[in-house]
């Protein structure tokens, strides 16, 4: 006859925080100034990429011009990355050089 082996499982206690999920990394999207792409452009990339309300657009658009760079807004790693290709892909369509950067926040 065989011997019987017993295996035991340890059980634990998960905690509140193990279970919760983490929040993803967020990352800012930036508008980078050239000499080339036009204030329209970049207003109308605000409006349909970032979501902008003119007024907004308006008032960022000039931020990029005068400071080199503004803030378009801060996305999980998924989207923002998909902001700037789609600012990219915008830009070359239209000829521009518009480029768009992201940073961990």
């Amino acid at each position: 006859m065989g011997t019987r082996v017993e295996q035991s499982i340890d059980t634990q206690e998960l905690t509140r925080e193990e279970i919760e999920a983490r929040e993803p990394e967020e990352y800012r999207v930036y508008l980078i100034n050239d000499d080339f792409t036009t204030i329209e452009f970049v207003i109308s990339i605000l409006m349909k990429v970032f979501h902008k309300n003119l007024m907004e657009a308006t008032k960022l658009t000039m931020e990029v011009h005068r400071k080199g760079r503004g803030l378009a807004g801060v996305y999980p790693y998924d989207i923002a990355i998909t902001k700037v290709q789609q600012v990219h892909a915008m830009a070359r369509q239209r000829g521009f050089p518009l480029r768009c950067a992201m940073e961990k926040t």
